[in-house]
């Protein structure tokens, strides 16, 4: 079974009733929100890791602004 493209998915939900298209954009946000939550915890445990294993060292917020700077 192939995977309907972006095209196919509007045109599908312009088929929808507003309430139900109102639901499906609430639906998505909420989706991606959850999804973007579970990255940052990720990436945070990973900071934590790499912190634990020694991998990184604090600094100070000018030596951090300075590293991006440069």
């Amino acid at each position: 079974m192939t995977q309907p493209t972006f095209s196919e998915i509007l045109e599908a939900a312009d088929t929808l009733s507003l309430d139900d298209q109102e639901n499906l954009i609430n639906s998505l946000i909420n989706r991606l929100r959850s999804r973007r939550r579970a990255e940052r915890i990720r990436d945070v445990k990973e900071a934590q890791q790499e912190f634990a294993e020694g991998k990184c060292q604090p600094v100070t917020p000018e030596q951090l602004t300075s590293e991006i700077l440069s």
